[in-house]
């Protein structure tokens, strides 16, 4: 059988399905005629063995408790070895609906009330919330842009929060939503060596490491040994295979005691099986789903060339911050020389565009705009024409 969704300038019509990116225009107060390029899922049909493999589960007709076994074990250690070089153990393993909601019972497990928790923003803004509605204290150590127009880390201060914040629990996103930062070994060994030194639990966000354009993903467990007894590792194929609305992810939990605290408050949160539907698409992606994965890479490769190269022809005053990872693109409208009210404005009410906008993701956010690549390019031609109109002519 022949992998048949292989067509990514196809636009898929996803109005009327109930589609937060589309649907809800309205509700979240937007233009009707406004597109949107904002939430992370993609615009493309997904591996059509995933397909197949839902609709075989849907002809039996019996949707009960369901547990995964060693076969969806085996496709899940399969993917990660041969994309990340990452030899993991069945043990390790926990399933919850969602990185967002393992990420929560991270923090509730690891940190109690009134706790300091650090985060490096700007970055996916519910690592924010999920700190500060669980009760403990935001603290973050800002990345900062620098003169090769990538983002990088202030170990300085990283190290200085960790003691003096008495932080028990740092949330790092690699690679990074929205910078597009794809972490080097050097960077993650030298952020891992200040955990472990002062006690620092780590939980990596990993959702988008099949995402990566230039350099290599390391998985911060895998990096050296000591960090095993650190680390939670969050992945998904929900980005990857575009698996968002089935709702699960895998986590990685190596060190015993820590996979038991995290265990103790999902079971206090009540969960215990997943959904049949998620358990089977990831399967079927991770065991199938190869062609259609590296497809789709590369058109998104070409897509983020085709915004680069489209702002430097077409934006004077607008910047792409140089794209290593993930397919959510950070541009720079600090040039135009707008405020950050008048610039939302433009964007939303001229340009007639949804995207995501730089304050939400949290210190030094302001004057950027997140852009969701993973569409055809019509679309995204589009949305970069209506950009110039808007701005420039």
């Amino acid at each position: 059988m022949a992998e048949r969704n292989l067509n990514f300038d196809k636009v898929v019509e996803r109005r009327g399905t109930g589609c937060l990116k589309y649907d809800f225009v309205k509700q979240w107060g937007m233009p009707e005629d406004v597109l949107p390029l904002w939430v992370a899922d993609m615009d493309f049909e997904t591996s059509s063995y995933v397909v197949d493999a839902l609709a075989e589960r849907l002809r039996h007709g019996i949707f009960g408790y369901t547990e995964s076994g060693e076969e969806y074990f085996e496709a899940v250690k399969g993917w990660m070895a041969r994309h990340h070089d990452w030899e993991i153990k069945r043990d390790w393993l926990v399933k919850t609906p969602g990185v967002v909601f393992a990420l929560a019972m991270a923090v509730r497990a690891y940190t109690n009330p009134g706790d300091a928790v650090l985060i490096q923003q700007p970055v996916y803004y519910p690592f924010s919330e999920v700190v500060r509605d669980n009760g403990r204290r935001l603290i973050s150590n800002t990345l900062y842009l620098g003169d090769d127009n990538r983002y990088h880390i202030d170990f300085e201060d990283f190290e200085r929060k960790l003691v003096e914040e008495k932080i028990k629990l740092f949330i790092l996103c690699s690679p990074h939503n929205p910078v597009g930062r794809v972490w080097t070994r050097e960077e993650l060994c030298r952020l891992g060596d200040l955990c472990v030194k002062h006690n620092v639990t780590v939980v990596s966000d990993e959702i988008h490491a099949d995402f990566v354009f230039q350099g290599k993903h390391q998985v911060f467990a895998n990096l050296k040994k000591e960090y095993e007894s650190v680390s939670i590792i969050c992945t998904a194929p929900s980005k990857t295979f575009n698996l968002a609305g089935l709702v699960m992810s895998n986590i990685f939990i190596p060190d015993a005691e820590l996979r038991k605290r995290f265990r103790g408050q999902m079971d206090a949160a009540g969960i215990s099986q997943l959904g049949v539907m998620g358990l089977t698409a990831c399967e079927a992606a991770y065991r199938h789903g190869e062609e259609w994965y590296q497809a789709m890479l590369k058109y998104v490769k070409d897509n983020i060339d085709f915004i680069s190269q489209y702002v430097k022809e077409n934006l004077p005053g607008v910047r792409m911050v140089e794209h290593e990872g993930t397919y959510l693109v950070w541009l720079d409208f600090r040039g135009i020389g707008l405020d950050e009210k008048t610039l939302e404005h433009k964007i939303v009410h001229e340009a007639k565009l949804w995207l995501d906008s730089g304050t939400m993701f949290g210190e030094g956010g302001s004057g950027f705009q997140r852009v969701n690549a993973a569409c055809s390019r019509k679309i995204l031609k589009e949305a970069l024409d209506r950009m110039k109109a808007a701005f420039i002519e």
